[in-house]
């Protein structure tokens, strides 16, 4: 089987990447060759832009594919692009979405692939939707063969949950507070990005897949408040947490609220029936205390990688001094 993934060394596409070469899928990958993450051993890249037409054509010469995937549409005019690019070059194209796009809050647990899409606080979301809405009419309208996979909050050993990154971790471990959001009871799913592979790599090829939609999440359920308690351990250290209002934290940070009120902020349950009944032998079996031990480990084998965000410190600091003195004493 011939895949193209148009990334394929991000996140979540990087142990895809590895998992389609070991089951000896002949994979391309369509870069600009400017990642961070090793290209996997086995793949073979073609150097190109997707964002410019000329530049993804050369790369692309006269290459057939029975699947494409690609990692980094996020607005309508990419997805029309490939739409217009891959028609007739492809017998499958996967388009990553976001289950973010799913209704927010949700009216109703465990989301599942026909919970409504909606989300009227965050625009990546509503993106996402819009793309998901003009391939379905390709698909309904002429046959281009789509799926869509909406994953959920998936890391690698780089990835830290929050706002902020190994700034958190920073103040944890000098015992400083931490904002957790609302309460921190909400429910979390963190989904190991090898886990979210095993689901993915299932669905290449697949032609029961095709004009279908599947989510790919972990089973795990975990608040926000055990999510910071895991790390901290991890961390060897405690987490002194400070709960403050989600509403809050958006006013003194627009973007670090959009992503709060626009999906970390609800508890968020997801039924994996669909995409187990579909790939049966999909399991997510890395829990977050395994993960957590690799996101540190991977962050203490180098004091370089231990970035701290000094404006971001210093705004934590000022949102925690001004709702602590809002406390009634």
């Amino acid at each position: 089987m011939k895949v193209l993934f148009i990334g394929g060394t991000g996140i979540i596409s990087s142990a895809c990447s590895q998992l389609a070469l070991a089951r000896g899928i002949d994979l391309y990958l369509l870069n600009r060759g400017q990642s961070a993450r090793p290209v996997p051993e086995g793949a073979k890249v073609l150097i190109g832009d997707i964002r410019d037409r000329e530049s993804a054509e050369n790369a692309l010469d006269d290459h057939q594919f029975d699947v494409v995937v690609n990692w980094i549409a996020f607005t309508p005019d990419h997805v029309e692009n490939d739409i217009d690019l891959f028609s007739g070059r492809t017998g499958q194209y996967l388009f990553i979405s976001s289950a973010s796009a799913y209704q927010t809050p949700p009216a109703n647990l465990p989301v599942t692939e026909s919970t409504p899409l909606a989300n009227r606080f965050w625009a990546y979301s509503r993106n996402k939707i819009a793309c998901e809405e003009r391939l379905m009419r390709a698909y309904r309208e002429a046959h281009f063969p789509i799926t869509i996979v909406r994953p959920s909050h998936t890391y690698d050993c780089r990835s830290l949950p929050f706002q902020g990154g190994y700034t958190v971790i920073d103040r944890m471990r000098k015992g400083k507070p931490v904002i957790v959001h609302g309460d921190g009871t909400s429910l979390w799913v963190l989904t190991h990005h090898r886990d979210f592979a095993k689901g993915f790599v299932g669905l290449l090829g697949n032609n029961h897949a095709i004009g279908d939609t599947y989510h790919i999440t972990s089973d795990e359920l975990l608040t926000w408040n055990q999510i910071h308690e895991i790390l901290a351990h991890a961390a060897g250290t405690t987490a002194n947490i400070v709960h403050i209002p989600s509403d809050v934290i958006a006013a003194y940070d627009a973007g670090w609220g959009d992503g709060l009120l626009g999906d970390k902020a609800h508890s968020m349950i997801f039924d994996n029936t669909k995409i187990k009944r579909i790939v049966p032998d999909f399991a997510a079996t890395i829990p977050y205390a395994r993960g957590a031990e690799e996101i540190m480990a991977w962050y203490d084998a180098d004091p370089a990688r231990q970035v701290v965000d000094a404006e971001f410190d210093a705004l934590n600091d000022r949102i925690i001094a001004a709702w602590q003195n809002a406390l009634p004493q």
